[in-house]
């Protein structure tokens, strides 16, 4: 079990030694600000990281996503993927899934606020061939914290000398992605 107080104490260290111009961290205001626009709550460790270590900027390869915008933010991407996704037959973005850092290409990883364990999904559009969408997402993470670990250890399927070591755990096939898409939660 991951002891939180010292991952953040973790990530924080690591935020700050892989970037001396860190944004500063968000606010309480900033929260409540998120929480009215997305509709719903933004994961308790996700709050942690965007209070306590910076506003975005900081993380594997391209770095969180400010919370707030302008420009390209953790609230403005999921609205408007939300968006895209509402009243169609084949939505993209489900519900709760707040993307968190671009992979580019338009890969994202995004943390689903509606699982306890804030699970860290992939969203890998590059196989889509019409119709649902469920083919692109995958599941990258059991849990926020689990996904920062592999970070700090430098150990995900996203770090370029990680497969060196051969036990590299690769991003599965989101069991939950055709149900939560269908249902627009």
């Amino acid at each position: 079990m991951t002891d939180i107080d010292d991952l953040v104490r973790r990530v924080a260290t690591r935020a700050a030694s892989d970037s001396k111009d860190l944004p500063a961290p968000v606010d309480n205001a900033q929260i409540a600000a998120a929480k009215r626009q997305l509709g719903f709550a933004l994961h308790p460790l996700l709050v942690r990281l965007y209070r306590e270590v910076a506003d975005g900027g900081f993380g594997p390869d391209y770095r969180l996503l400010p919370l707030l915008g302008p420009g390209s933010s953790v609230v403005g991407e999921y609205l408007t993927r939300r968006e895209a996704s509402v009243g169609v037959e084949h939505p993209e973005w489900p519900e709760g899934v707040v993307p968190i850092l671009t992979w580019g290409c338009g890969m994202y990883a995004g943390v689903d606020c509606l699982s306890e364990d804030g699970q860290v999904l992939l969203f890998e559009p590059n196989p889509y061939s019409g119709g649902s969408w469920d083919e692109c997402w995958f599941l990258d993470s059991a849990s926020l914290a689990a996904w920062l670990e592999t970070w700090l250890a430098g150990t995900g399927w996203f770090e370029e000398d990680a497969f060196d070591g051969g036990d590299v755990v690769e991003p599965q096939p989101w069991e939950q992605a055709a149900g939560r898409l269908s249902s627009g939660a």
